[in-house]
């Protein structure tokens, strides 16, 4: 900016004293009167031009270009306020191709400011969800007498709307999975008020038909139309040693049934919440055999969703259920023994999950699962496998 000013200041020079030589060359030639009058008025005719030339240059070159440094100089200090945005166009095409690239960038970063603080908003906000995520869902499982447990859930982002929890009330276990539809702050919301109802309910009601139908009854005026919810739970009666299974439109119950060493399914039931106001006829508690050393495995539709390539390309083939039904059964027994442990098939199923996505994952949702093993009064974690998994066997996630 100096250099230019520098250049304006020696071209009024120049001009000057091209007329002043001008003048004086002719007043030596000319020394009539006449033609002197005639000299000092041509004179002043160079200075007109040359005032003329000064304003133009000062108007259509020196301004804009001033303004468009001001202009740089309040962005570099963030202090720049749209309606700053005003700088006279000049009469070279070249300078007023700077200074409509440099607006349109400026709307640019305009731009990108306005969502990059919107994001710190957001990503803020997150955070505290997902702070009364973790408060509210503890996963430090509450430890159920006659049953192993091993569960995990990792969301695709920062909060998740797949998970599982334990509820304790007197001699009953309540044990569940869940999945949300949708994303974000809906799919967070109904999580939230579907679980806090069920701590709730759970106190006054026994039975998972009742707890469900009621969290229903109370939810489904509040909630959207297209948004659902669908579980599947299970309540451990620990004194009598009898589950029960009452499901929500969820993913197939596998149990592994060890006298037959084989894995069965059972539907979960055909209606999620808030499909319809009034499930209570609908929602049923149904007992399940289960025996020493039966495992049932618990999951979200990501385990079965998941697919065999890096990325979607319509050829990929789903994990689905008849592969993970098969995987449980793979399973390995424990050392020295004749029966599986939670820990075992856990395990399994997360190794060879990594290996069918070719340890490249595509995770756009949430993933959660859960083994529940009936065990015998002489068990003991010393004499299972670790439940971390070797690192070179998985590397997709950290359970």
């Amino acid at each position: 900016m100096g250099q230019i000013f520098k250049l304006f200041n020696i071209l009024i020079l120049s001009i000057f004293a091209g007329n002043f030589i001008l003048a004086y060359f002719f007043i030596d030639i000319f020394l009539e009167e006449e033609k002197i009058n005639q000299l000092i008025i041509l004179a002043w005719l160079f200075f007109i031009e040359a005032l003329i030339i000064i304003i133009l240059i000062k108007q259509f070159y020196y301004n804009p270009i001033a303004e468009l440094k001001y202009l740089i100089q309040k962005f570099y200090i963030w202090d720049l306020k749209w309606k700053d945005i005003n700088i006279e166009k000049s009469l070279n095409p070249n300078i007023n191709y700077i200074i409509t690239f440099f607006i349109k960038t400026l709307d640019t970063l305009k731009n990108i400011k306005d969502e990059f603080l919107h994001w710190k908003e957001i990503k803020w906000e997150v955070s505290i969800w997902k702070e009364i995520q973790e408060k509210m869902l503890s996963k430090k499982l509450i430890e159920v007498p006659s049953l192993n447990i091993v569960a995990n859930s990792k969301p695709a982002w920062e909060i998740g709307w797949d998970s599982y929890d334990i509820i304790k009330q007197d001699e009953n276990y309540y044990i569940y999975v869940w999945d949300a539809t949708g994303h974000w702050v809906w799919a967070w919301f109904i999580m939230v008020m579907v679980n806090t109802l069920i701590s709730a309910l759970a106190k006054i009601y026994k039975s998972w038909a009742q707890i469900l139908a009621n969290t229903n009854e109370v939810l489904k005026p509040r909630v959207k139309a297209n948004l659902l919810m669908s579980l599947l739970m299970l309540r451990w009666d620990e004194k009598n040693k009898k589950i029960f299974m009452t499901g929500a439109w969820h993913e197939y119950l596998m149990i592994y049934k060890q006298k037959q060493k084989k894995c069965f399914r059972i539907k979960s039931g055909w209606v999620a919440l808030w499909m319809i106001k009034n499930i209570h006829k609908l929602i049923k508690e149904q007992q399940i055999a289960f025996e020493p050393h039966d495992i049932i495995v618990l999951y979200s539709d990501w385990i079965t969703e998941a697919i065999n390539k890096p990325k979607r390309d319509w050829t990929e083939i789903m994990f689905w259920e008849d592969r993970l039904q098969q995987t449980i059964e793979d399973s390995p027994n424990l050392s020295w023994k004749d029966y599986k442990s939670a820990r075992t098939v856990f395990n399994h199923i997360s190794i060879k999950l990594s290996q069918y996505m070719w340890y490249k994952p595509v995770q756009l949702d949430d993933i959660t699962l859960a083994t529940i093993e009936y065990k015998d009064k002489d068990y003991s974690p010393k004499d299972d496998i670790p439940l971390e998994i070797p690192n070179d066997l998985i590397t997709q996630w950290k359970w």
